[in-house]
């Protein structure tokens, strides 16, 4: 069982966060763009902010650190996970400027915009998912695998996104060790694949027009 389901906590972009069964445990690297202000990307602090897949809602939190004047929706499709991101909206003191929002992909932000939409979906493809060590095992598969490539949730976020972004704003996805597949199935898509100093990968960042184009 990971530590973090023993203790109750996690600690992402130098904050806590209450964790158990229902979320995944925090070790996003996006968490080294949030500290960036993802730059260069965003030239200015963006109004409306989507954490989509949230899970413990520890992206979005950390969004609304970063820029204090941001609205920010955690959406997820989990009921129990959401229950968590509000435990953690509740402890960071963030209501009303940080609210959850239910439903699957987009489905819960109907006919809304964002400047940035930041997510880390299920991605993990069939075989990888089967060759995780046991503890991964302990963290919910809802939240882990999506198809035999990983891409089943992306390629429903690539096609939907681009109406749910503002003019210039900016798509943010982790896919790991799908990022070939990604890549394979999208050679016209000009993904920014990021490097971090503290480790990670298969992160990329597209802009709404690069989508469109």
């Amino acid at each position: 069982m990971p530590a973090a389901y023993l203790t109750g906590r996690a600690r992402f972009c130098g904050l806590d966060f209450n964790v158990d069964e229902r979320v995944l445990v925090p070790r996003s690297p996006i968490a080294e763009l949030i500290e960036a202000g993802f730059a260069p990307w965003l030239t200015d602090a963006p109004e409306y902010v989507l954490d989509l897949c949230t899970g413990s809602g520890c992206i979005g939190i950390a969004c609304a650190y970063q820029f204090p004047d941001a609205e920010v929706t955690l959406s997820d499709i989990s009921a129990d996970a959401l229950a968590v991101a509000e435990s953690n909206i509740k402890e960071h003191d963030l209501a009303p400027r940080v609210a959850c929002a239910k439903g699957d992909l987009f489905a819960s932000v109907a006919g809304r915009c964002f400047d940035l939409i930041v997510s880390n979906p299920p991605y993990v493809d069939a075989d990888d998912l089967a060759a995780m060590p046991p503890e991964f095992h302990a963290e919910p598969e809802i939240g882990l695998g999506s198809g035999a490539d990983g891409l089943d949730f992306t390629r429903r976020l690539l096609a939907e996104a681009p109406d749910h972004l503002n003019d210039g704003g900016v798509l943010v996805v982790e896919v790991g060790n799908s990022a070939l597949a990604l890549e394979q199935a999208y050679p016209q898509l000009d993904f920014q694949w990021l490097e971090f100093e503290r480790g990670g990968h298969g992160v990329f960042v597209i802009t709404r027009e690069a989508l469109l184009a």
